[in-house]
């Protein structure tokens, strides 16, 4: 190993500066007993990634990888190899599958290790959720096929949200709605969820996707919805049916527009995601149910507790592969390599400028 350690940090008041730092070279990173050096490979950005920014104080995700004050590290979805080990039970050449900082590398402290995972318990994620802090051992990893290797951090963290979303809709009988409308339909977490929503046919609520005007034709062509509009098209819709809106872009004036349109009608409204992050939030006192925010953790842990670890794992597999069928064919693979297209990909994502039919894969 040779070189420094590199890390690309932003500014968590404003998002738009970032940089990327230097540190140690890795051989001279000092390891304590138990711990391990990782070295990302390569991790998938999406605006799922911008979200976790926007959200970083208030749901905690700043602290998972810590920067100079003022700073971040947004965490992302990857794969790592294990290049120093002190650890008895993780052995070097190891890889792994799970949620790493934007860097070249990461001290990890691998503990209630099992032959197909561990939990990372380093100093300051030890009291962080372990859905996050669970990484996956993919020597003996069968949850995802080879073939869905570069599929699986841009799709798979993203689909787990739409799987508990979906789940915990079903939970409470869709609050009654016979109507479910989601506003930034092209997002991955939107599809995601839409395509579970599309199973439960004809049972479950008709699904209706709105977005961007440019986005309308991709978004037909998923199959997953039963109508898809532009957001200007918002009154069109059928004020008089019980409705849920479930909110992945955080527009507060789209957002108002639909809880105005629907009125008292609007039964549920969930805000999952925050990709558009310099958009004004919905202002208060809105008719209908009350916007609040979804945590999918809270959902997991519920299922955890009902289904077993176990259980929780096979239906989750189980959904994600027949997904991950049908997204292969939607979804094409951009790579970039290097700082500079590391710091393009963020520049584009945070400006909302990147295809919804990409997904990118990006390494140092």
């Amino acid at each position: 190993m040779t070189g420094t350690t590199q890390d690309f940090i932003v500014n968590r008041a404003d998002l738009s500066k970032a940089k990327w730092v230097t540190g140690p070279a890795p051989d001279d990173i000092a390891l304590d007993k138990g711990q391990i050096l990782a070295e990302i490979e390569k991790f998938a950005f999406t605006a799922n990634n911008i979200t976790y920014a926007v959200a970083g104080d208030m749901l905690n995700y700043w602290s998972f990888f810590p920067a100079a004050a003022g700073w971040g590290r947004i965490p992302v979805w990857g794969y790592a190899t294990v290049v120093r080990s002190r650890s008895s039970e993780i052995a070097e050449g190891e890889r792994l599958y799970g949620y790493f900082p934007m860097s070249s590398h990461l001290i990890m402290q691998p503990e209630k290790v099992t032959p197909g995972s561990f939990l990372d318990l380093y100093k300051q994620r030890r009291e962080l959720h372990p859905v996050y802090n669970t990484y996956t051992r993919l020597k003996s990893d069968k949850a995802s096929p080879p073939a869905l290797d570069d599929l699986r951090p841009i799709l798979n963290p993203l689909y787990t949200t739409s799987f508990l979303i979906d789940d915990w809709l079903a939970d409470n009988d869709f609050f009654g709605a016979t109507q479910a409308v989601l506003l930034s339909a092209s997002s991955k977490t939107g599809f995601g969820l839409a395509f579970g929503l599309s199973q439960r046919r004809p049972q479950g609520p008709t699904v209706v996707g709105l977005t961007s005007p440019g986005n309308v034709e991709f978004v037909k062509s998923l199959g997953c919805y039963d109508t898809v509009l532009s957001y200007d098209k918002i009154a069109t819709l059928d004020a008089g049916q019980p409705t849920l809106v479930v909110d992945f872009a955080g527009d507060g004036d789209v957002l108002a527009a639909v809880h105005r349109h629907f009125g008292d009608k609007l039964v549920e409204s969930t805000q999952v995601g925050l990709s558009h992050w310099d958009a004004p939030r919905p202002p208060s006192g809105l008719p209908g149910a009350k916007p609040h925010l979804f945590f999918a953790p809270d959902q997991a842990r519920k299922r955890m507790e009902e289904w077993g670890k176990d259980g929780f794992d096979a239906k989750l597999g189980e959904s994600w592969r027949a997904f991950a069928a049908r997204a292969a064919t939607w979804v094409s693979v951009e790579r970039g390599k290097g700082p500079d297209a590391i710091s393009k990909v963020y520049a584009e994502m945070l400006a909302g400028r990147i295809n919804p039919a990409a997904g990118n894969i990006l390494s140092l």
